[in-house]
């Protein structure tokens, strides 16, 4: 039987299990959503990773002493599966009271773990809290979030999305932290911040300020509102290259940082200030 969005634990009452068990993990198939868009695994538009940001990574070691580290989980673009959130996180807790030899052996347990459940090798790596990885950064490119635009209109809409034909092609970078969409299943906002880097005809920047924004009601997880912007933009404004990089505020101690580009391989940050 094939897992989807309702079947998993998002929106219901969860018992907080601090006794290690992979089996809270619950595995959503990436190509449902992908369907909408018309393509599937073997014909990615695109190539990328999602990148999770764990704050609360924490457990025991052989004497019962507490470790606490901040983790990043990169997961492929072209695993078959996501990673339902809060089954990752019900996951992750399940460590806190948990027994263990070494940071090795948790790393090791988790890269068996969640590689199984998403279908393809997963990266991970563990990050002292003194680590200067850790600081607040700020996303590349101009920022179009000042531009003074009218709009009513907040499901996705892309025809918003326009070119200058008459213009040269140009190498652009621009950046918006009005990004907002929500819960597949619960509704629950997700706030996030978004790169577009491509090399084409200059994007209208009103017309894809008011695309971000139509979003606001729509209803997606992170990684598919990110594919569901890289298509549309491929298809509206026809840029030779294009990347889409999102960075997703934290929710439960997880923050989401889903990169799809058709150029260039990722040039992944250290966190935002929402984040």
């Amino acid at each position: 039987m094939i897992n989807t969005a309702n079947q998993s634990l998002l929106g219901k009452d969860s018992p907080y299990c601090s006794v290690y068990n992979p089996d809270l993990l619950f595995a959503i198939p990436r190509q449902e959503k992908r369907d909408e868009l018309g393509f599937d695994l073997k014909t990615l538009p695109f190539s990328g990773v999602d990148v999770w940001t764990a704050y609360e990574i924490s457990w025991l070691n052989l004497k019962g002493k507490p470790n606490a580290m901040v983790a990043e989980f990169t997961f492929s673009a072209n695993a078959p599966f996501l990673v339902e959130s809060k089954s990752f996180k019900l996951y992750l807790n399940s460590f806190n009271g948990s027994r263990f030899e070494s940071a090795e052996q948790v790393k090791g347990l988790m890269v068996k773990d969640l590689s199984g459940c998403s279908g393809k090798p997963v990266l991970i790596e563990f990050i002292a809290l003194n680590n200067p990885k850790l600081s607040v950064n700020v996303l590349p490119g101009n920022n179009i979030d000042d531009l003074d635009i009218e709009i009513d209109e907040y499901t996705v809409n892309a025809n918003l999305l326009r070119i200058d034909n008459s213009a040269k092609v140009v190498e652009e970078t621009l950046n918006s932290h009005l990004l907002k969409s929500n819960c597949l299943v619960t509704s629950q906002p997700d706030w996030g911040s978004v790169v577009i880097h491509y090399v084409g005809k200059p994007i209208e920047q009103e017309g894809l300020l008011k695309y971000l924004i139509s979003f606001r009601e729509h209803n997606e997880f992170h990684e598919q509102c990110v594919e569901r912007i890289f298509t549309d933009l491929i298809a509206h404004c026809q840029p030779q290259k294009l990347t889409v990089y999102a960075r997703y505020v934290r929710r439960g101690g997880l923050d989401i940082n889903p990169f799809r580009s058709n150029f260039e391989a990722p040039y992944l940050m250290s966190r935002l200030s929402r984040q």
